[in-house]
């Protein structure tokens, strides 16, 4: 994690301190910003690995940062604070392009894991065989293995599943599984998503490693118990 900089986008102040003195503690650079348009500057010129980002700010809001920031087409992992915890709060997040959200008060120790985890997946190249369970995707097969015998799967349910490797332990909503894999010219219902999602736990084997996160949408787990 050597050089690695996270933007911390904070205006409370006793937590912009907590947070910065552990992250920096952790071995990371951090640049902190207390106001919404010197975060979105921050971010934009910057352009640190990861950031850190309060949604209720003075100025522009965290979910017009979290906008403005994918508009100009910059793929920066962010990680939404947020003291809401309402469904439609942090589906629109997610849907505006944030990668994951913690709601406050949350334990430093999982913010840390969080970062890490994330970054982890930036900083090693793309992998191309994903191994959970008795299954193996090799996406440049595009095939599935369990137990050693091959899973047949739709062209759906690969993209479907190829989607949540790539985003271990993610909260993924519905609209974002849709626009991924059936995408934005095809119109179909959450249901279907649902349907294949039914689909592929049962081929899986183990229904655990696709969790339901209650009225947002599904996450993937690498390494779910039997």
């Amino acid at each position: 994690m050597a050089g690695e900089t996270i933007l911390i986008v904070e205006d409370d102040a006793a937590m912009m301190r907590g947070l910065k003195d552990n992250f920096e503690y952790s071995g990371y650079n951090v640049v902190t910003a207390c106001e919404g348009e010197q975060g979105l500057e921050t971010a934009l010129n910057l352009k640190p690995d990861l950031i850190l980002l309060d949604l209720m700010l003075p100025g522009i809001n965290g979910y017009e940062i979290c906008r403005l920031i994918r508009a100009e087409g910059v793929e920066i992992p962010i990680i939404m604070l947020t003291a809401k915890s309402q469904e439609s709060d942090i589906v629109l997040g997610l849907n505006i392009g944030a990668n994951d959200y913690v709601t406050k008060p949350f334990s430093i120790k999982e913010l840390l894991a969080r970062v890490n985890a994330m970054l982890r997946n930036v900083r090693k190249p793309e992998a191309q065989v994903f191994s959970f369970g008795e299954c193996e995707l090799n996406l440049s097969s595009q095939t599935l293995s369990r137990s050693g015998k091959a899973v047949e799967l739709t062209p759906k349910e690969l993209g479907l599943l190829t989607l949540f490797v790539k985003h271990p332990g993610q909260a993924l909503t519905r609209d974002q599984i849709l626009n991924a894999v059936w995408g934005y010219d095809i119109i179909v219902t959450q249901r279907s998503v649902d349907r294949c999602i039914n689909s592929l736990r049962h081929k899986v084997g183990n229904p655990n490693h696709i969790q339901t996160v209650r009225e947002i949408g599904y996450r993937f787990e690498l390494g779910a118990d039997s």
